[in-house]
């Protein structure tokens, strides 16, 4: 089931007062603040008439924040550039704020299990929690970074939209206009730009520094011929292998790759070499993150702002 009513919701970086939970929509009667960067997605207390809406993660807060418009007050708990969303570790404010909470949207996957424990101490019947492992059919050893998939990107748009509708159903066309509007607008260069990338260079040999990159090469038809288990032990902070290592390095020294993807919010020793030895070879380095980044882009301009870097790499390693 993709949204359930469980006990729990999610959390937001912030000191609050208690909420007031009415009906099956809990609206916050709060005061909020954060030493954590602020985005579009978090930008303090709500009117009471609001539906109260958190996230993990800004990525998924910027947009659930544009699908409820002014209808809604969304907060999202990770929002600083600089923390590893893996290893937060959410405070005690945190688990005040989650009786505010109307709707939660985690990500799931094993990428913000301390979620789910707050979701189980702060238990809320009226409360629902959209998980996009779910939602999108992958099972919890798969790849977290979903926001990175356009196909599960659509999926959790249409999801979110739902569960607004039933929560506030006297706004169902209201939510109805935002859906359609993000899809057809919001969105329309970040789609352009995949379209565009993948005409171009699709088959075109690349490399990463780990799996955030895979669902988004899948997407635009590029080869990823970094081991796959180099990948998932970089993005689960695992130690790789000695043999994925030097395929890796093989790979950088006779340019078997043409673009070097390095997640600059996940840097280990062997990642860095690998940057400086692309950079060496003369292999175009194009950098992701895993939040957004500047902490106040929304979704779309900050995906598109890495696309358009992709594709100027993929320009300079081809000539095309």
């Amino acid at each position: 089931m993709n949204g359930r009513r469980r006990g729990g919701g999610l959390l937001v970086a912030a000191v609050c007062t208690a909420a007031v939970v009415v009906g099956a929509t809990a609206f916050g009667a709060t005061a909020c603040s954060s030493n954590a960067p602020k985005s579009p997605t978090s930008s303090g207390a709500a009117p009471a008439s609001k539906l109260q809406v958190v996230a993990t993660i800004n990525a998924w807060g910027s947009i659930a924040s544009q699908l409820g418009g002014d209808r809604v007050q969304e907060t999202s708990i990770i929002t600083n550039p600089d923390t590893d969303p893996h290893s937060y570790e959410p405070s005690p404010a945190d688990a005040r704020t989650i009786a505010g909470a109307a709707v939660a949207v985690e990500n799931g996957i094993g990428y913000d299990a301390w979620a789910d424990k707050l979701l189980a101490s702060n238990p809320n019947p009226q409360r629902t929690v959209l998980t996009v492992g779910e939602i999108v059919g992958v099972p919890e050893d798969g790849n977290p970074h979903q926001w990175y998939s356009p196909d599960s990107l659509a999926k959790v748009i249409d999801a979110i939209t739902a569960e607004y509708k039933k929560a506030d159903p006297n706004d169902a066309t209201y939510f109805d206009q935002q859906h359609d509007q993000f899809l057809n607008q919001g969105l329309a260069k970040y789609h352009s730009l995949i379209a565009d990338i993948k005409a171009k260079y699709a088959g075109t040999a690349v490399g990463a520094s780990e799996s955030i990159f895979a669902p988004l090469s899948d997407a635009l038809g590029l080869n990823l011929i970094t081991p796959p288990s180099f990948l998932k032990d970089i993005s689960e902070g695992t130690d790789p292998s000695p043999a994925d290592k030097a395929t890796i390095d093989q790979q950088i020294a006779t340019k078997a790759i043409k673009v070097y993807v390095f997640n600059s919010q996940n840097s280990t020793p062997d990642v860095q070499a690998q940057v400086d030895a692309a950079r060496k070879q003369d292999i175009p380095v194009a950098t992701v993150t895993e939040t957004l980044a500047p902490a106040n882009a929304t979704f779309q301009d900050w995906q598109s702002t890495q696309l358009s870097g992709l594709q100027d790499a993929l320009h300079t390693a081809t000539g095309k």
